[in-house]
């Protein structure tokens, strides 16, 4: 197993002042070639400016190299990555700095704006727009009228994957779809998620809407320190009410897709699985982004991107957690 923390942090951080210095002047983020602020230093001095990366600290930092291919089964996705949160280390690379489409893995950042920004006890008019989605689209059912609440609706984000549901809560926040893409890239962009950019909530194919394995670790890390996030994926199944647009009450009983949440598949030795996120279109193949717990109490987030069938995606994150995240 290979394993890189802040060791090579150290050695980006010295690169890069010197390439600074050896250019004689300061150098906008847009034109450098590797723009995830992964310096160790708090603060540096660039065009007379003080920058501060200090919470690189907190991240898993590696090499743009693959390493741990050779012993998985690797051909059958575009990209995989293990992390280990509690130690800081990136513990399998398959192409995480690649861009890729993120499907429906893309309502982890919709959640964790509205978990973070919003109130799940707001109550959200489901308009035309959100329940006129396409009848091959996964959805939840919700319909126009429906009165709702946030935390239902988030529920139905991330259990059923609804793209109806990602839909109203955008906005619900922002007004409309266009708006809320724009606060999502600007939360991105918080994050260091500089290889990504989002078009929509849900993540339905657009050549515009892109992310990376490493982005969504840097996403997904910030959303699992959130207590409701983690609750909501820690969900089986749920029961949820609502009112219809006549006042009748509804009710719908929401499971999750994720099929280590289900028994569907079985769990690695030593794992206990805490939650995650699928995502299956054409475009992106099979995707899931992973929040479990080793052996050894680590907390650990490993995500297969571009699998090319369920079977196969499942296969290949079972590898990937029992021979690098043990």
């Amino acid at each position: 197993m290979k394993c890189t923390n802040n060791k090579w942090i150290k050695l980006l951080c010295t690169c890069c002042i010197a390439a600074i210095f050896l250019t004689g002047c300061a150098t906008d983020k847009a034109e450098l070639g590797h723009t995830y602020p992964v310096y160790e230093t708090s603060l540096y001095q660039t065009g007379g400016q003080e920058q501060d990366f200090s919470f690189s600290k907190d991240l898993c930092v590696t090499e743009p190299v693959n390493f741990g291919t050779d012993s998985t089964t690797s051909q059958v996705a575009e990209g995989a990555g293990v992390f280990n949160l509690s130690t800081k280390e990136v513990c399998y690379n398959q192409n995480i700095f690649s861009r890729l489409y993120p499907a429906s893995t893309t309502k982890i950042m919709t959640a964790y704006i509205i978990i973070q920004y919003g109130s799940l006890n707001d109550m959200v008019t489901i308009s035309e727009n959100a329940a006129n989605q396409a009848s091959d689209s996964s959805v939840c059912g919700i319909s126009t009228g429906d009165v709702i609440s946030v935390k239902d609706l988030l529920y139905g984000l991330m259990l059923r994957s609804g793209n109806d549901a990602a839909v109203a809560l955008a906005e619900y926040y922002s007004g409309s779809i266009e708006a809320f893409a724009e606060v999502m890239n600007e939360e991105a962009a918080k994050l260091g998620a500089t290889g990504t950019h989002f078009t929509n909530p849900h993540g339905l194919p657009d050549e515009n809407h892109y992310t990376t394995v490493y982005d969504m670790y840097l996403i997904f890390k910030e959303a699992v320190k959130l207590d409701n996030f983690v609750k909501i994926i820690n969900t089986t199944s749920v029961t949820v009410s609502y009112t219809n647009q006549n006042g009748e009450l509804v009710e719908k009983i929401w499971n999750n897709t994720n099929r280590y949440m289900t028994g569907e598949y079985a769990t690695p030795d030593g794992f206990t699985v805490i939650g995650g996120k699928t995502g299956t279109t054409n475009a992106a193949g099979y995707c899931l982004v992973l929040y479990s717990e080793n052996s050894s109490g680590e907390k650990i987030v490993s995500i297969v991107f571009k699998a090319d069938g369920r079977s196969n995606l499942y296969m290949l994150m079972n590898q990937i957690l029992t021979g690098f995240a043990n």
